[in-house]
């Protein structure tokens, strides 16, 4: 893990203190909150008031019946938060029934990504838009998230409210990030910081990844977390998929801030199962930037 910079503990006015974590989930759920509680309180420990987790976060697989635990998986996450005093994203859950709570029809789930408040209530729900769908050279191969998940319809820009001050948090998840559209839409719509909770495959990762998180910085010119699922993720029915991590925190001007260069979680991160990334919004100084170049100020075709 590269040093943070700067430093997590920064409790400056105007800052928020940020982490990404990355874990390599398997199937067994209650290992798996586990893991996710011990990282939460070892980034709520360096003062970090934003925690991020990545996409899958309870389980690898098995949808359905993590889908049936939906609501009381969100009750343990948002009992994280309140014990810990952060906010938690908690990077997707699979839910069987919409925002609106009709059933999602044709058999199918939708992903859905979750923020909770210090006080355990949930903040926002976002459904992910967009439907990984592509051909890997992999031992996987063909990849078809609508075959499981009906694609949601709304965007959110939901607050985080630190120290009186308000940061404007757009929620996006994985392959959402190869849609540029959204990012800017959700920077219209007043956001200050990106969520990308995501399990890239090894192969889209290491092409893609890192290029990814970089330019939709640039396009929204907001605060990019990537908190990544990485390594070698084993299913009940023999198969095995690999995912790329490098867990990575990107600035509005497309520098890496913090990250974690490793797919497979090693050292003091594979004893503890989950790596932590930091960053440090600076708001104001993000601000300075969009006003040196308003480049939503610019914009023509949207």
């Amino acid at each position: 893990m590269s040093t943070p910079s700067p430093t997590p503990n920064d409790t400056t006015p105007h800052k928020l203190t940020v982490a990404a974590v990355q874990l390599n989930t398997q199937q067994d759920v209650e290992h798996n909150l586990a893991t996710i509680k011990s990282a939460i309180a070892a980034a709520s420990a360096q003062g970090v008031k934003l925690v991020v987790l990545p996409e899958n976060c309870c389980s690898m697989g098995r949808q359905f019946p993590t889908a049936e635990r939906f609501d009381d998986l969100s009750e343990v996450l948002a009992g994280y938060a309140r014990e810990f005093e952060v906010y938690l994203l908690a990077g997707t859950l699979p839910c069987f029934y919409r925002p609106d709570g009709t059933a999602v029809p044709n058999g199918r789930l939708r992903q859905v990504s979750l923020l909770f408040s210090p006080e355990g209530k949930m903040v926002a729900r976002y459904d992910k838009i967009h439907l990984f769908t592509a051909t890997v050279a992999d031992k996987h191969g063909n990849y078809d998230e609508a075959a499981t998940f009906e694609p949601g319809t709304q965007t959110v820009v939901a607050p985080i409210e630190v120290d009186n001050v308000v940061y404007q948090l757009g929620m996006m998840v994985c392959f959402d990030l190869r849609f540029p559209a959204l990012a800017q839409r959700l920077r219209q719509a007043g956001a200050d910081i990106l969520s990308a909770p995501s399990a890239f495959t090894y192969l889209t990762g290491q092409a893609h990844w890192s290029l990814l998180l970089q330019a939709r910085a640039l396009d929204s010119q907001c605060m990019v977390i990537g908190a990544a699922q990485g390594g070698e993720h084993h299913y009940k029915n023999g198969k095995t998929r690999e995912t790329w991590g490098h867990t990575a925190i990107t600035d509005f001007n497309g520098s890496m801030v913090d990250s974690y260069d490793n797919s497979a979680l090693q050292g003091a991160a594979a004893d503890n199962d989950y790596a932590l990334v930091f960053a440090t919004l600076d708001k104001e100084a993000q601000q300075q930037g969009r006003q040196k170049m308003p480049i939503f100020d610019c914009h023509r075709l949207a």
